[in-house]
């Protein structure tokens, strides 16, 4: 794992969003696409704001969830809501080139499989994503694998669904496909991360973010994030 140290969330939000634009350009040149997976959050906002002005080349990516709480379409609370007004909205991709986690199935078993499929569609059997973007909670969480919850063990599914965290079920890609991920770019601003973010350094696998490989892993940190706990 690699870690890179920012003076804050801003500057993080500008290296991330140069950084994958410049993997887009370099997945596209090699094989024709980019495929990336985003999470939510305050500092990704930033940067997907700022990837929207990047020189990227957009008919060749296709953007997935990394996760999702089951809300309703529109809820200040879904990543899509903010995903959609910073990013695509303001980038020339057609529909088939992004892909919402679809929470608002009457069933979300179902649901979660059509999404596996998609992902395979776009990125083989098993789906290997370009690039997933990811942070982590200051109880050690990434995506919605979350602490104790039976999620974590789900190894035969690339999408699985969590029960009930600070209030809502979410949709989540699974650690089977967060691992095959050619690159994972961590963003971690703020110093209520700083603990969790030295736990996740040191390959601490008793919080969900340590079960993440960290080979193909870069952390893009404020110093605040970075402080000792």
């Amino acid at each position: 794992m690699q870690l890179e140290v920012l003076a804050d969330a801003d500057e993080v939000a500008r290296k991330a969003a140069a950084l994958i634009a410049r993997e887009a350009r370099a997945a596209v040149a090699a094989r024709g696409r980019f495929a990336m997976a985003l999470s939510g959050g305050s500092t990704p906002w930033l940067m997907l704001g700022r990837l929207a002005a990047e020189d990227v080349p957009w008919p060749g990516v296709q953007i997935f969830q990394v996760d999702e709480r089951v809300a309703p379409e529109g809820d200040l609370d879904r990543n899509l809501t903010h995903l959609r007004e910073c990013l695509i909205e303001r980038v020339p991709i057609r529909p088939t080139q992004f892909h919402p986690m679809p929470v608002e199935a009457a069933d979300l078993g179902l649901a979660a499989a059509q999404y596996a499929a998609a992902l395979r569609a776009v990125a083989g059997s098993p789906p290997v994503l370009d690039l997933v973007h990811l942070g982590i909670g200051a109880d050690g969480h990434t995506a919605s694998l979350v602490p104790g919850d039976s999620v974590l063990d789900v190894t035969d599914a690339d999408v699985g669904l969590t029960g009930s965290y600070q209030g809502w079920r979410r949709m989540t890609l699974t650690y089977p496909t967060l691992n095959r991920a050619r690159r994972v770019l961590w963003l971690v601003t703020g110093e209520t991360k700083a603990h969790a973010l030295a736990r996740l350094r040191a390959g601490d696998g008793s919080i969900p973010a340590g079960r993440v490989r960290q080979e193909n892993a870069l952390v893009l940190a404020d110093r605040a994030a970075v402080r000792a706990p």
